[in-house]
């Protein structure tokens, strides 16, 4: 469910990272400064010292977090990435972590669009090569979800995006072989990888993936459900939500039912892929009714598990009868209202990622306001495009621009990929007659 940070509170104006590189002295010079900051950071991650690169990463995530660093990132866009990507090689796991992050902060902030593009193909070899090494969590995750914002942001084809997926999906659930050993992830590096391949699944058309793909993936995530963490449970829970919303199962399963004459097909083959279909639509809705009631357990907070009950009522409600939850929140003066399990995915995944930035961005980052619909209420836009340089209004102002070129892109991409989607509409039915 949404992250329980006060929606309405204001974005914290300083940190300690912020603080150890800079003092701002003067109203006048706080941009000036804010440059400056900005600047010596990155100066800073050429430092050999571990340390020092840190704390440069941390003002870095601070001053991303606090304002769009347009006019930064238009000089030094792709040495602030190939830094990040350096200290993803060769850091520590809390270097890892915090590039991570900044290069997560930089994607968002360019937003769809060449650079975007770029910053995924710089990062994906990197991002799992470290991968490889599962010995810390913290690092783990902040990979995984580093790689979930760079794709959503950047993927410009069908192909790009099953990659990165098929990366998580290999950390779940790895194709064992001579070579490979199973290594039993943490709960907490599993939810961050099911939250993180759910997300970037919805800018999937579901149709794109083969039936095979998709069996693999509900029959998984339906055992998943069955662990004792709560959280692995509620995460497996929205995914599978997001999948049947899709639609794909009924079409695959429609497509094993029937030759495209209409007529029953005669291999076996066929007729068990859909009888198994069939058979996990019932396993997990029965999974989901006993999850929507569960009575707790011993060491079970009431919160947490009044998290899943709700959650899975709504999985629940979605499964037998169609309908998504509707989720409304309130950024500033303005409301954010969610009404598909799509939507719902993609807030709070990008809620729980930007933290203390999340109001900021949605406020002023185009970006995002394209990706959810929002239109926050411009009562001071016109003090704004006073305090725009020229070079920001060039980027981002112009008919030309970048950021108008990332937004048609990137409302291409959602209009191609939702022409065979009829959202709202895949209640699962049990019987022959609902397929």
């Amino acid at each position: 469910m949404l992250d329980s940070d006060d929606e309405n509170s204001s974005v914290s104006s300083s940190s300690t990272a912020r603080s150890d590189l800079m003092s701002v002295s003067g109203t006048d010079e706080v941009q000036v400064d804010k440059d400056s900051l900005l600047e010596q950071a990155l100066d800073a991650l050429y430092e050999k010292r571990g340390s020092t690169r840190e704390k440069a990463l941390a003002a870095i995530i601070d001053a991303f977090n606090t304002n769009l660093q347009h006019q930064f990132v238009e000089k030094k866009f792709a040495t602030l990435l190939h830094l990040c990507l350096n200290s993803i090689k060769k850091g520590s796991s809390k270097e890892i972590s915090l590039a991570c992050h900044a290069i997560g902060l930089l994607a968002l902030t360019v937003g769809s669009g060449d650079n975007a593009h770029e910053i995924l193909e710089e990062s994906v070899i990197p991002i799992s090569q470290a991968l490889k090494s599962l010995s810390d969590s913290l690092k783990t995750v902040s990979l995984v979800e580093c790689l979930a914002i760079v794709t959503f942001v950047g993927a410009t084809k069908t192909e790009e995006t099953e990659r990165s997926m098929q990366i998580m999906w290999q950390l779940l659930h790895p194709k064992l072989g001579s070579n490979v050993v199973a290594v039993k992830l943490p709960a907490a590096v599993i939810t961050a990888v099911v939250s993180a391949w759910a997300f970037i699944l919805t800018t999937m058309d579901g149709c794109s993936l083969n039936s095979k793909d998709w069996q693999e993936y509900i029959s998984y995530l339906s055992t998943l459900l069955d662990k004792d963490d709560r959280s692995v449970r509620i995460a497996s829970g929205e995914a599978l939500a997001l999948i049947f919303e899709t639609g794909s199962i009924e079409k695959f399963a429609t497509e094993n039912k029937t030759t495209p004459d209409g007529s029953v097909p005669e291999g076996n083959k066929s007729r068990e892929g859909y009888a198994h279909i069939l058979g996990l639509k019932s396993k997990i809705l029965n999974q989901v009714r006993s999850l929507s009631a569960e009575a707790g357990g011993k060491g079970s907070t009431k919160k947490d598990l009044n998290s899943q009950r709700n959650l899975f009522k709504d999985v629940l409600e979605f499964l037998e009868d169609g309908y998504a939850p509707d989720i409304s929140m309130k950024i500033g003066g303005d409301s954010l209202q969610t009404s598909t399990w799509s939507e719902f995915i993609k807030l709070n995944f990008m809620k729980h990622f930007l933290g203390g930035g999340f109001i900021k961005h949605m406020q002023d980052n185009e970006f995002l306001q394209v990706v959810f619909g929002f239109t926050p209420k411009r009562k001071h836009l016109l003090g704004a495009e006073h305090q725009m340089s020229s070079g920001e209004k060039r980027m981002f102002r112009s008919p030309n621009s970048i950021q108008n070129k990332a937004r048609t892109q990137f409302l291409n991409k959602q209009r191609m990929l939702s022409k065979d989607r009829n959202v709202g509409h895949f209640a699962v039915g049990m019987g022959d007659e609902d397929m």
